[in-house]
Parts: C-alpha cells; sequence; structure tokens
C-alpha cells in the first residue's frame, strides 16, 4: 500500500507518522501493494482528527475518527476501516468481478477462524421509497429546505448548473454540498 499523509495545523512528527504507517500497515493483508491511503491528520481547538480514504475502483472506503489524542484517533479509524471491510468484503467482491483486483487473494478467499466462510452480510432493506419534484434553487436555499425538513440531506435541482445536488450537514454546524462528477 502507498500510504500519502498531510497534515493539517499540525507538524508531522517522525512519531505519528510511524504510528499511522504502523497502524494502517496492518491493512496491507487486505489490499494490493499498489492501493493508494490518503491519511489527514488535523488539530482544531483540542480535537484531534485522522481521516482515511481508499479510493478503490467503483467504490471509496473511508474513516473518521475525532479524538483528544491523536494516536487513539489512529488506532480507532484502522479498526473501523478493517470492520467495514470484513462486514462488506462480499458485497465489495462479488458485485463485480474485476473490483477484485484491488485486494488481495488471501482476503477475497478468507475463511474465518472455524475454517468456515464468513457469515452472510447483513442484508441492505430499502424499506421506503419516497419521490418529489425538485424545483431548481440555490444551495444555500436547500440549506434552510433541509433544516425547516429536519433533515441531515436535501437533494435538490442546482439552479446554477442544473444538476441534482446534495446538501447535508456537517460536524461543527457547517454544510456540505455533492455536486456530481462527470
Amino acid at each position: 500500500m502507498r500510504i500519502t499523509i498531510t497534515g493539517r495545523n499540525i507538524d508531522l512528527t517522525d512519531g505519528l507518522k510511524a504510528a499511522v504507517e504502523d497502524k494502517l500497515g496492518k491493512l496491507e493483508r487486505y489490499f494490493n501493494p499498489d492501493t493508494d491511503v490518503f491519511v489527514t491528520l488535523s488539530v482544531e481547538k483540542d480535537r484531534q482528527k485522522v481521516e482515511v480514504t481508499i479510493p478503490l475502483k467503483g467504490h471509496v472506503i473511508r474513516s473518521e475518527q475525532v479524538c483528544n489524542d491523536m494516536y487513539v484517533s489512529i488506532d480507532l479509524v484502522e479498526e473501523v476501516i478493517e470492520r467495514q471491510l470484513k462486514r462488506y468484503r462480499k458485497r465489495l467482491i462479488s458485485k463485480q468481478i474485476n473490483e477484485a483486483e484491488n485486494f488481495r487473494a488471501e482476503f477475497v478467499e478468507a475463511k474465518d477462524d472455524a475454517g468456515e466462510e464468513d457469515e452472510p452480510d447483513e442484508e441492505i432493506q430499502i424499506v421506503r421509497t419516497k419521490r418529489f419534484g425538485m424545483k431548481p434553487m440555490y444551495p444555500e436555499d436547500a440549506c434552510v429546505q433541509m433544516e425547516l425538513t429536519g433533515h441531515d440531506f436535501f437533494v435538490f435541482r442546482n439552479a446554477e448548473t442544473e444538476e441534482v445536488n446534495v446538501v447535508y450537514r456537517r460536524k461543527g454546524n457547517t454544510y456540505g454540498l455533492i455536486e456530481p462528477e462527470y
């Protein structure tokens, strides 16, 4: 794996780099050597945040952990990614056979400790479908509408681009905008 570490509002000491490489190096047993892993360490007030993004063909594996100790955040982010991989392994690999190229053969064909295949993934069930008209609006207006509906996200047609976008509430009372990329 190729681990790229960046820092925001923090000096990347050799100790921090070693901790990231040591902890995330454990994930090498899942991925092929040419897999890129992007790690961002940041400090905001007393919050020590670690963000890990692993772009794969057709998927993105991501985790973000915040704690008052950077080393604890690093430990937590590795545990979350490992749990995600184990939980969704079959789904990640079986949907498109060419996606398996991102993973090591041992991970693709893994058995559990008893020598049997993993338990089946929890079935994802869509229990409700909503349909609604999307009138064009600006992202700021969509944020207001999102707040009025009490949701954490809002789908709308952007008045500037005429594309379908999503605004969402982020931690710290900020908002995000998701735009399609072609």
